[in-house]
């Protein structure tokens, strides 16, 4: 009998099977760079396919493809590719779908690396970008041209968690014939799917959540079959920005505790923020799972999970109160990246952040000031005791 099975055991069981040898229950690692063969197959890019057998790992791995069938089935797209980091995931799909005279719309927050991808990188290739505050979807008609190809959004958007109305972003979009790319990283297909609220594309760095445990770095574009192919070709084998299959292995283990992981990490935040709101030194708390959060009624539509991510500000100087938690933290690691079992936290001043990473109109810089103020704590909270969690801090704010 057929069924629908459930979130969590297909983050245990998808795309996973025993060992027709060995009877192995868990998923081998297959570290092998080559495959014996038919003699009749094609080495050729311009030949590969979906029934193409395995001839080298930079086409195709089978670790690396029960990865790409678990994320497929988590995130309810037709197909997945696993790609050797989040950032060679992004620039490899706007690469793909964006030619000289297009033009991109993205959001005015948005991940460091993309951000200044999209800043540099892009505009001296003759693609044309444009960052527009998509937390107000109206803001991105008024910015869509006859050339817009791709919209690119992030939410919650790395690293003040502002949130995009996915559904009304991409029925604007594919209005005016564009396609819409999300950036799910912060969110996880446990809080949202992007690809049934209308996106073409989803986006995943499967260094943060989905690996869970900060020893493997990868990134994955999800969508239609169709698209995939042609980003596996000219991308995946082309470019060859393709993942480890070690690294594969390590995010697939990681991917089985996903659901229980991310219970955790909300139940934990959720601690901390509401600590962290009633702390005389802090200035704000920004979290989608408080009721303070400006687009809290969004966050409850759109997420069903709230993630295990926090910003907050504090009053005084960030830079000085940083070098004190890098000093005093004993549980929280004052370090960068996110998403891991341990918890993490890194100050990011806002200056530095306009200055390297976006470029924003005075109007943009405004809002990201509402958010940020002069500087933000970005606390990526972990699995650890929140009690704990919370006297590390009160002891390094006192």
């Amino acid at each position: 009998m057929t069924y629908k099975k459930g979130f969590a055991t297909l983050a245990v069981h998808a795309g996973e099977t025993p060992d027709k040898i060995t009877g192995a229950s868990s998923p081998n690692l297959v570290m092998s760079s080559t495959y014996v063969t038919d003699p009749d197959v094609s080495f050729s890019a311009e030949d590969f396919g979906e029934n193409t057998p395995y001839i080298y790992t930079r086409w195709g791995n089978p670790t690396i493809t029960q990865l790409e069938q678990k994320l497929a089935e988590l995130e309810g797209a037709e197909a997945a590719i696993a790609f050797a980091s989040g950032m060679a995931a992004s620039t490899g799909l706007l690469l793909q779908f964006l030619k000289p005279g297009d033009h991109l719309v993205m959001s005015d927050v948005s991940y460091a690396g993309v951000a200044e991808f999209a800043k540099d990188y892009l505009p001296a290739r003759g693609i044309e970008v444009s960052r527009v505050d998509l937390s107000q979807p109206e803001n991105l008609r008024q910015a869509l041209r006859p050339t817009t190809r791709l919209v690119y959004a992030e939410t919650p958007a790395n690293p003040i968690l502002k949130l995009t109305d996915i559904a009304a972003v991409a029925a604007i979009a594919h209005a005016a014939g564009a396609r819409l790319i999300v950036d799910s990283t912060f969110a996880t297909p446990v809080a949202t799917r992007p690809l049934e609220l209308g996106a073409d594309f989803v986006v995943h760095s499967l260094t943060k959540y989905i690996g869970g445990h900060g020893d493997a770095i990868g990134g994955a574009v999800l969508g239609k079959v169709a698209d995939l192919a042609v980003l596996r070709k000219e991308v995946g084998i082309h470019l060859g920005g393709i993942i480890s299959p070690f690294n594969a292995w390590l995010i697939m283990r990681g991917l089985a505790t996903l659901p229980l992981r991310m219970r955790a990490h909300e139940e934990n935040a959720l601690s901390v923020a509401r600590w962290l709101e009633d702390h005389p030194r802090v200035a704000r708390v920004i979290y989608p799972g408080l009721a303070s959060h400006p687009q809290a009624e969004l966050a409850r539509r759109q997420m069903k999970n709230f993630s295990g991510m926090i910003s907050f500000q504090v009053k005084g100087a960030g830079e000085i109160l940083a070098r004190t938690f890098a000093e005093r933290l004993e549980v929280i690691h004052y370090a960068v990246s996110l998403g891991h079992h341990r918890s993490l936290i890194f100050y990011l001043a806002t200056q530095d952040m306009l200055r390297t990473s976006f470029t924003l109109t005075s109007a943009q810089e405004a809002t990201y000031r509402e958010f940020a103020g002069d500087g933000i704590f970005r606390f990526s909270v972990g699995l650890e005791d929140a009690a704990d969690l919370i006297r590390d801090l009160e002891v390094a704010l006192a």
